[in-house]
């Protein structure tokens, strides 16, 4: 059985192997981190929370954190975690989460001041307005018995009641140094050699975002070692190169060529309509167009459309056509 148990853990993504556990193991976010071990000091008047802020950046992973320590062995059992852009709507939170804010802790012994349980809402700016309401009202009627932790990217996205109902900790990108100095680790960690300049490589292609840069590294240690090379060929796989193929074919006019591929790419390989425009976002301006302000206007304008819910593979090809407008000025 142990011999099994090594097995599978060895086959684990490492973001989940190397994942922290403890509040004191987050990677950067020093500031967030001791403000919320003082907020955990006091359980009883601890607040609801709401982390925002960019991807990949351990706002997940704190919450998970802060709910072993809070809660103890039986964390598990008294965390609900959801994401919420799996289950956007108004059924999910009357169904799951109200049920599960109704039942009370049962104190294990008397000195047990961690009555409350924790739901954690992951990526909440997806719930429709409706689910947010609904989630207002049972945050008030469930405060006895329960903290909520909700996470999002677009604090903007979260209705104006509940942000007024938790206190917000606002996640920042993290810095190279501490990106970098953590992939060696990894490398370290497995046994895997690696080469400086590639390491500077996958942080330039991340900007910040350590999930991202782990799942790269993961990908490169496979073909046997962190290279230029290896990392190049892990970020064609992530499918950033092949945004670059799009742009170029909406920029030189061939809109229709762009568009099949666009939909190869978000229905095959799965890649979200964000991660599109962030790619898209450094593929155009690496081509030094003669008048950038132009695109910048029109990335910020597909941007806001798409956080505010509108179609993703219409505003993409939208956003395409007006690309092949552009290129047809330059």
């Amino acid at each position: 059985m142990p011999q099994v148990q090594a097995k599978n853990l060895s086959n684990l993504m490492w973001v989940e192997k190397y994942r922290p556990i403890k509040l004191d193991d987050i990677v950067n976010q020093k500031e967030i981190i001791e403000s919320l071990k003082n907020l955990m000091k006091e359980p009883a008047e601890m607040p609801h929370l709401l982390f925002t802020g960019p991807a990949g950046v351990g706002k997940t992973t704190t919450a998970l954190s802060m709910s072993r320590q809070l809660l103890g062995e039986d964390w598990k059992r008294d965390t609900l975690e959801l994401n919420a852009s799996d289950e956007r709507g108004i059924k999910m939170v009357r169904e799951r989460v109200k049920e599960f804010a109704a039942v009370i802790k049962i104190r294990t012994a008397e000195s047990d001041e961690r009555k409350f349980r924790i739901i954690i809402l992951d990526e909440a700016d997806e719930m429709t307005s409706e689910a947010q309401t609904a989630l207002r009202r049972i945050i008030e009627d469930s405060s006895e018995t329960t903290r909520f932790i909700i996470i999002c990217n677009y604090l903007s996205q979260i209705i104006e009641p509940i942000q007024s109902r938790c206190a917000i900790f606002r996640f920042k990108r993290i810095e190279k140094e501490t990106i970098e100095d953590h992939l060696k680790w990894l490398c370290k960690k497995e046994g895997i050699k690696y080469d400086d300049k590639a390491i500077s490589q996958i942080f330039d292609s991340t900007n910040g975002d350590l999930r991202h840069s782990i799942n790269i590294l993961q990908s490169a240690s496979v073909m046997g070692s962190i290279s230029a090379s290896n990392v190049l060929a892990s970020l064609g796989l992530t499918g950033k190169s092949k945004v670059n193929d799009i742009i170029k074919l909406a920029m030189s006019g061939k809109f229709n060529d762009a568009r099949i591929k666009l939909l190869e790419l978000t229905a095959v390989y799965g890649m979200s309509e964000f991660d599109f425009l962030k790619y898209a976002y450094d593929a155009v301006y690496s081509l030094k167009l003669a008048h950038p302000e132009d695109f910048a206007s029109l990335i910020a304008e597909y941007d806001y459309r798409l956080t505010h819910g509108s179609h993703p593979d219409i505003q993409l090809t939208a956003f395409l056509a007006q690309l092949s407008r552009i290129g047809y000025k330059e």
